[in-house]
């Protein structure tokens, strides 16, 4: 299994609106960067959603259902999306200033390149993650 950080803003799509919906295309993601991480998502996988701009914090867990797929948003068919489902919402969100601050993630990817909207994470910051929220 594989593990990830997804970010999305909340005003636009949030976790709260996965939830509704039951299942959703992670659309719309356009660096090439970004869209090899989703090309080597698998089923099962599962994602942290993380509210950028407004909140900055994981919120909840999504899971993979879907993997690469053309991205219904693309007319050029040039990029692919991913669907995800709800997996479990976090007993607290995890900030970004409290994952900067923790010397146990200093070497996550998406605290090193802060632009990318889909990053991996090892399954150890994946679980600590998880560990903060309880705290």
């Amino acid at each position: 299994m594989n593990y990830w950080l997804m970010k999305s803003e909340p005003d636009v799509f949030s976790y709260d609106d996965l939830v509704k919906k039951g299942k959703g295309e992670w659309d719309g993601v356009r660096s090439h960067a970004a869209q090899g991480h989703m090309r080597a998502m698998r089923k099962g996988d599962l994602s942290f959603f993380y509210h950028s701009n407004i909140g900055l914090e994981a919120v909840g867990i999504m899971k993979i259902v879907e993997e690469a797929a053309p991205d219904s948003t693309d007319d050029t068919g040039k990029w692919i999306a991913v669907h995800v489902a709800p997996h479990e919402k976090l007993a607290k969100p995890v900030t970004l200033k409290a994952m900067k601050a923790d010397p146990k993630l200093a070497d996550m990817v998406m605290l090193r390149q802060s632009r990318l909207s889909v990053a991996p994470l090892t399954k150890a910051h994946f679980d600590h993650i998880i560990a903060m929220s309880k705290a």
